[in-house]
């Protein structure tokens, strides 16, 4: 019987191996195939219509713990009308960089945000000379965005402000006078939101990750974890208007750099790009309520982080984890796109200046629901993975699991590109996950089988010693 068993416990060991073997195959191959000159990194897609004047690209980038994924560069990227590169930036003066912000200036030169080594570095940066005309640190360890307010004063949106002896969050949003070197003005989110939102205080409570002058007295305000865009009066310190609430995912989700644009007829509207839903979506007030007017790119943008208003009607779109921008018509036609890896978060059409400049969808008669046509389609180092999620997506379509299992597909698709080699596949992520996962369970396995040995074997030695 001993022996029978043995034999069994070897055939499980043999099949489990076998199975490792198999599953950790199509990762060993990639990585050995691997040939980092041949993925595209910097590529045109299609441009069926020059744009109008240059483009400039922020590329997020990948940074662990201070040392950046030589794979997955963070850097500019300035791109001409027909899609040739005209110059990339990379900085890492003072600690590896993250790129996020970046806006042009009246003066031509560009406005950037660069968190990095637990600071922020904002500097002024010359498209010409390629250097810095001046630059400011501050100690806030994660800036997304800053705005140029005239007479050399900023406004900065300060995340991850969190406060140890209150044990509680600080973000908030500040103006700062570079001329007495000051912050002026400061706007914390907990003064006017419940300690309970988002399920309580964190060390990232609200991310929030834009914020935008809306004439001389007011400020829109991106907080993404909270899942709602809040206009706030400067001087009342008030919040004046909400578009969403914490948790509606059907109106916004974890949305990034909204803009304000308003009709012919006087209408507010805003534009975002609403990323956990992967989509980009224009709401308008009507009759006191926001209206969602016009949406683009479901099932086809991959967490899209800008969306821009062009004067022509299109919109100018960062859909980061496919890699690229893109320019669309109101119908979703892609007439203009740039393959910018790694993780591109911000892109301006230079001539206009910063942020949306466009008429509404409602003043060119094009609201509706439209998908993204015409794309290249271009396999960028690391979007070929999004397979995954499509499959578990058209597996669970039309069952009880869909709901579910497209929650699920999306983080898949939204989390495991920073984490996956760039030399992996979704699929190739997906199998070294299983092998891991059955490693894991032939270890408890032997573990609790050497544990009943051992205590056979004392039960034995007990036995025969007549205790």
């Amino acid at each position: 019987m001993l022996t029978a068993f043995r034999s069994r416990a070897y055939l499980i060991r043999l099949i489990t191996v076998v199975l490792i073997i198999i599953l950790l195959t199509p990762s060993i191959t990639s990585a050995i195939t691997y040939d980092a000159s041949a993925q595209p990194a910097l590529e045109k897609g299609t441009i069926t219509k020059p744009a109008n004047g240059s483009t400039v690209i922020s590329a997020q980038g990948y940074t662990f713990r201070g040392n950046t994924n030589e794979k997955k560069p963070a850097r500019l990227v300035a791109v001409d009308e027909r899609g040739d590169l005209k110059w990339t930036h990379t900085d890492n003066v003072g600690g590896s960089a993250w790129f996020y912000d970046v806006d042009p200036l009246p003066n031509g030169n560009l406005l950037v945000s660069s968190p990095r080594a637990g600071e922020t570095v904002v500097f002024e940066f010359n498209r010409t000379t390629k250097t810095r005309v001046w630059q400011k640190r501050f100690a806030m360890e994660d800036t997304h965005d800053i705005d140029y307010l005239g007479e050399n004063r900023f406004v900065i949106a300060n995340m991850r402000e969190w406060n140890e002896s209150a044990d509680a969050s600080d973000d908030r949003v500040v103006i700062y006078n570079r001329s007495t070197d000051a912050i002026t003005w400061q706007w914390k989110f907990r003064n006017h939101f419940s300690a309970e939102t988002d399920g309580g205080y964190s060390k990232d409570w609200t991310h929030v990750n834009d914020v935008d002058p809306i004439g001389e007295d007011r400020l829109l305000l991106s907080p993404r974890n909270f899942d709602q865009v809040i206009i706030v009066d400067i001087e009342t310190k008030q919040i004046v208007e909400r578009l969403g609430r914490d948790g509606a995912h059907e109106i916004l989700q974890e949305q990034h750099n909204p803009d304000w644009l308003m009709s012919d007829t006087g209408t507010p509207t805003i534009l975002v790009a609403d990323s956990e839903n992967d989509r980009v979506v224009e709401y308008a007030k009507l009759d006191n309520e926001w209206t969602r007017t016009w949406t683009v790119g479901t099932n086809t943008l991959t967490w899209p982080r800008d969306a821009d208003r062009l004067p022509n009607g299109n919109t100018l779109i960062v859909d980061t984890l496919n890699h690229r921008v893109i320019e669309v018509t109101p119908m979703g036609e892609v007439v203009w796109e740039y393959y910018a890896t790694w993780g591109p978060y911000d892109a301006e059409r230079v001539v206009h200046g910063d942020e949306s400049n466009g008429p509404t969808m409602r003043d060119i008669n094009a609201s509706g629901n439209y998908p993204i046509t015409g794309s290249a389609n271009l396999t960028t180092v690391s979007n070929n993975g999004v397979g995954v999620a499509d499959w578990v997506r058209t597996t669970s379509a039309g069952t009880p699991l869909a709901e579910p299992a497209s929650a699920i597909a999306t983080q898949w698709a939204h989390v495991t590109p920073w984490i996956r080699p760039v030399w992996m596949t979704g699929w190739d992520l997906l199998f070294a996950l299983g092998s891991l996962i059955i490693v894991m369970m032939w270890l408890i396995g032997e573990v609790i089988t050497a544990r009943q040995r051992l205590l056979a074997t004392f039960r034995d030695l007990w036995n025969n010693m007549g205790i």
